[in-house]
């Protein structure tokens, strides 16, 4: 039986995102991202370490923690701001003030553009953050050929230009600077290329692009086709380049993000704290539902356990739907934007970890995870009890050629092979998958109530409303409408109908109810396909053979047996075939198909 941190690893998500070891204490030990969750932790512990630290790091984890997160990028800036917040004892190499990189629009008059580490609270934009210098240098660099901005760090208020207190500079003179400290550049101008800059930080490039097409025009209406031409390579370069986004906003500052995923018997709530732009926390709660509670009730109870537990003190939070939380706090559900992505990556966590759960409990505890599914279908289906024993009906035939049906059934939500029944059609001429329907149904319920044998809580039909009133035709002739709950699928929508409602029921495409169905849909037209032509290949087999001279029906059924088809029988040598029937009968085989 494996041990509850085997069972936190092999349930892991295979996603990027960042995975957090604490001790027996509930001590945080570690922080470290990964593009695949599962596999980055497993290796920790299927191997032993060059290093001694690690190994005595491993000795020492107890839980596992983790946050999944869009991308690899995402996971190393999340990584970087928990490794700062937690200071765990065995991340020593990022312990330092290290950060990563923003782009700062500074709050002056001709504002600066300019690469920094640190969020000065002055008013000021910052965009990013981005994980490699790189990265920020090609922004600036397209910035600086864009448009001509200053470097200088004067104090270029009103009252200094007047005064005539600076000088332009070698950047004035080579072209990368209008010369705004002596005047020679008006403010609002200098102030509308900020504010393109600021759109083509956020992604945006519709506006700058409109402008440049629209100076370059100018400049070749008026034959100034050197400048038209700058203009061009300039738009060139803009849409060439592609704009780094990020999925937290420097702008959103001390929020906090609820999200519930729920089912039939628990509720999932997850919480992220944003400070600063920043994810510094996320804690994921489990709920047993004792009573059918709305995810509505269940969400204002965990908020305020959580708001408690971690002493938050945010002014607003994020939630999926409306709550009433009193009115010091603000309840904000957002439909898009920055806000939206954070509430997303919220919901994704929470659902991520009810999965695991589920995986965790099907291992440790298989009977309530039966049951789960059991009660959830029965809910789902509107069944008046747990479909514990549920079988389904396919047909099989190419164009009435043997005709054939198959019974798969399953028993707690799982194939039950060896009551798996295979059916000849025997009174049904030519293709008639309805009449064919109709016997099979009748001989199967027929024989279950002749041996008194017990019958299934749920029936299904692999078809649309024709095979399930051809199905009921029987179901009624042995008195069994009410007894027994029948539903038919639709396989190109997934449709099921109800006996006597023209109107079809839709189940979510991701729900286990809907999966189990598809399920047994899909065992019975294998289970079918295969017997269908086993017995078309046997048959045809027969009729060829039988048209050999000298070959009896003893020495075919032997070939039958053996071959399987004609084309296997064709394909075989002398030696192959007389292995099984004998040399001189092999030779007439071999010789009649050289002949045929």
């Amino acid at each position: 039986m494996q041990s509850p941190l085997e069972l936190q690893i092999i349930t892991l998500p295979d996603n990027p995102g960042v995975y957090q070891y604490y001790d027996k204490d509930g001590k945080i030990l570690y922080v470290g991202k990964a593009k695949n969750l599962k596999k980055r932790v497993s290796s920790y512990f299927n191997k032993i370490h060059d290093t001694a630290k690690t190994n005595v790091l491993v000795k020492k984890i107890v839980t596992i923690k983790h946050i999944v997160v869009p991308t690899e990028t995402d996971a190393l800036l999340l990584e970087n701001n928990l490794i700062k917040t937690l200071q765990p004892r065995y991340n020593v190499l990022l312990r330092d003030d290290k950060t990563y990189p923003w782009i700062c629009i500074k709050k002056e008059p001709f504002s600066r553009i300019f690469l920094t580490r640190r969020m000065v609270k002055d008013g000021s934009e910052y965009f990013g953050p981005y994980t490699n210098f790189k990265m920020v240098y090609t922004i600036l660099d397209l910035i600086k050929e864009l448009y001509p901005l200053r470097t200088c760090n004067y104090d270029l208020s009103e009252s200094n230009i007047n005064s005539g207190k600076f000088k332009v500079c070698l950047e004035y003179h080579i072209g990368n600077c209008k010369g705004p400290c002596e005047g020679l550049e008006p403010l609002e101008e200098y102030q509308r290329q900020v504010n393109a800059i600021r759109e083509i930080l956020k992604g945006n490039f519709k506006e700058s692009l409109k402008d440049f097409k629209k100076l370059m025009n100018n400049y070749a209406q008026n034959l100034q086709f050197e400048e038209a031409q700058k203009i061009k390579e300039k738009i060139e370069v803009l849409e060439n380049y592609q704009s780094k986004s990020t999925i937290i906003n420097p702008k959103i500052t001390n929020i906090d993000v609820f999200s519930i995923v729920s089912d039939e018997s628990a509720a999932f709530v997850n919480f992220l704290q944003i400070s600063h732009g920043s994810i510094i926390r996320s804690h994921t709660l489990d709920i047993k539902k004792k009573l059918d509670e709305s995810d509505e009730e269940l969400l204002e109870l965990a908020i305020v356990e959580l708001r408690e537990r971690f002493q938050l003190l945010s002014k607003e939070i994020i939630v999926p739907f409306e709550l009433d939380l009193g009115e010091n706090i603000k309840v904000t559900v957002p439909q898009l934007g920055d806000k939206k992505q954070i509430l997303d990556l919220s919901i994704r966590n929470a659902k991520f970890y009810r999965i695991e759960q589920l995986k965790q409990l099907q291992i440790v505890d298989p009977d309530r995870h039966v049951k789960r599914i059991m009660a959830q279908m029965q809910k789902d289906l509107r069944l008046p009890s747990e479909p514990r024993h549920i079988e389904c009906f396919d047909n099989s035939n190419i164009q009435g050629t043997n005709p054939v049906a198959a019974c798969v059934v399953f028993k707690d939500g799982k194939p039950s092979k060896k009551d798996y029944r295979h059916f000849n059609v025997k009174t049904v001429e030519g293709p008639n998958d309805f009449a064919s329907m109709t016997e099979i149904v009748y001989r199967r319920y027929k024989r279950l109530l002749d041996e008194n044998e017990p019958l299934p809580q749920l029936i299904i039909i692999d078809g649309g409303k024709g095979q399930l009133s051809a199905a009921l035709k029987s179901i009624d002739d042995l008195g069994l409408r009410g007894k027994v709950a029948i539903i038919g699928i639709a396989k190109r929508l997934e449709e099921l109908f109800y006996p006597g409602d023209s109107i079809p029921l839709y189940l979510d495409k991701k729900s286990e109810t809907l999966k189990v169905i598809q399920h047994l849909r899909n065992e019975a037209h294998r289970f079918g396909i295969t017997f269908h032509r086993d017995k078309r290949s046997k048959s045809a087999l027969n009729s060829s053979v039988e048209s050999i001279p000298g070959i009896g029906e003893k020495t075919m059924l032997a070939l039958i047996q053996h071959f399987k088809s004609v084309k296997r029988l064709k394909l075989a040598t002398e030696k192959e075939i007389s292995d099984v029937i004998g040399v001189s009968k092999a030779k007439k085989i071999v010789d009649f198909y050289k002949t045929n």
